[in-house]
């Protein structure tokens, strides 16, 4: 597995998020590194979909500070926080895919949003992309209704790459698969990774994807990060992590890597 570098890129300090008397996030802090691939891991309603929602901006948080490369995103004026977010790529967990265009113009338009460049070259680079997920040419010419779950997957893929993107935040991209189908998925994580350098946030409850995947882990518990590597949240006293981590599942998978 490629190293990563430690130290700060994205910071998350001092979050809070509530939704009237429901507090979701108190105080919470969360350091991502780059280079690293980072499994977001937390109970039903834990907030792990509204943390990184947080982070791309999706939603405003009552309190705390979102820095990228040492800059506060909740205080640089929208224009400038645009330029931030450009440089990262999202993978819904359905895929969000726009139903009415094919797979080719769904990763072309964040090029004609965003980038000025001929209609030729978006297409170009759209087909780039869609290698690049490990989609075949042909996929490109249809509609996302006419594609398998593990293509939907890959299809969004490609759209999220599309402005080649430094960091790549993914929802629960192995769910509804097949294992032979995840199992590609997560090698092809990897690779892309590897090959184009990206920060990856993958938001994930497979056990496989967090054991053999993910340099660390980031576990959302009373509202609250606790990170680390696999090894060192099997050692950590919070009960609700010693369950996650020693459960019969994941015991029977560390039994056999």
């Amino acid at each position: 597995m490629p190293a990563f570098h430690k130290g700060p890129f994205i910071q998350v300090r001092g979050l809070d998020n509530r939704f009237g008397d429901h507090v979701v996030h108190r105080d919470l802090d969360l350091d991502i590194h780059r280079g690293e691939i980072l499994g977001l891991v937390g109970g039903s309603g834990s907030g792990k979909t509204i943390l990184v929602r947080s982070i791309l901006g999706l939603h405003q948080p009552q309190g705390g500070e979102i820095l990228f490369n040492g800059h506060d995103l909740l205080k640089e004026p929208p224009r400038k926080r645009l330029q931030y977010q450009r440089q990262w790529g999202m993978l819904f967990q359905r895929g969000a895919l726009f139903s009415g265009l094919t797979v080719l113009e769904n990763v072309e338009l964040p090029m004609r949003e965003h980038l000025e460049l001929s209609p030729e070259i978006c297409a170009e680079l759209a087909r780039l992309k869609i290698h690049l997920a490990g989609l075949p040419p042909y996929a490109g010419q249809q509609y996302p209704s006419e594609l398998s779950g593990g293509m939907v997957k890959r299809a969004a893929l490609a759209r999220a790459l599309a402005l080649e993107p430094e960091v790549l935040f993914l929802d629960e991209p192995t769910s509804g698969l097949d294992p032979i189908a995840a199992n590609s998925f997560d090698n092809l994580i990897q690779y892309l990774q590897d090959a184009l350098q990206l920060t990856v946030v993958i938001v994930t409850h497979d056990l496989y994807t967090l054991a053999n995947v993910c340099h660390r882990l980031a576990v959302i518990v009373d509202g609250q990060v606790v990170a680390g590597t696999l090894e060192e949240l099997r050692q950590h006293p919070d009960p609700w992590i010693r369950s996650y981590f020693h459960g019969p599942r994941m015991e029977a998978l560390l039994r056999t890597v």
